[in-house]
């Protein structure tokens, strides 16, 4: 069986787009701090988890090489 370039293309565009939101996220950082302490933390945990959702279609295309199921 020969090993399949979707893995490794995939882990590079998971690497990228973690460092893409993380970019995008810390930009907002002057105008997020001027934000209440709770709205701040609700931010941060709410950006903290949006950027799994892309991931499992992701994931899905790297096992199988479909996009959906």
């Amino acid at each position: 069986m020969t090993p399949s370039w979707r893995k490794p293309a995939g882990a590079l565009i998971m690497i990228a787009s973690i460092f893409i939101w993380a970019v995008l996220i810390a930009s907002l950082a002057d105008t997020i701090s001027g934000w209440p302490v709770g709205v701040q933390m609700a931010f941060y945990a709410f950006v903290g988890i949006v950027w799994i959702m892309p991931m499992k279609p992701l994931l899905l295309w790297m096992e199988t090489g479909r996009w959906r199921v």
